[in-house]
């Protein structure tokens, strides 16, 4: 089972066993993770589920689509690494993801 950890906007971590095949906005909201809203429930309309990708895991993603994009168009700060986490598919090849939440969601 992959680690991952959630690193809040105060410094808070939070490493947790993720279940591969779930989003990584799911995994967040399955242990209680402060700081994902997630209020269109993971189907990119919105961007409360939005998450600032490490950068050594950048490249390591699959490329965001354009409705992604578009989505994190509108986040108060989009940074290099922004992605939604409800785009994210949680695989063993995820294991050791590091992820910070943004100071304010969408």
């Amino acid at each position: 089972m992959p680690q991952i950890t959630f690193i809040e906007y105060s410094d808070k971590s939070h490493c947790v066993d993720a279940e591969t095949g779930k989003s990584l906005m799911q995994i967040a909201i399955d242990h209680g993770i402060p700081g994902i809203d997630a209020d269109c429930g993971g189907s990119c309309a919105c961007g409360t589920c939005h998450v600032i990708v490490h950068e050594t895991w950048q490249g390591k993603l699959p490329t965001a689509q354009e409705e992604e994009m578009a989505m994190l168009d509108m986040t108060p700060e989009p940074q290099p690494g922004s992605r939604l986490s409800c785009q994210l598919t949680v695989t063993d090849a995820l294991d050791g993801l590091v992820v910070r939440l943004p100071e304010f969601q969408m």
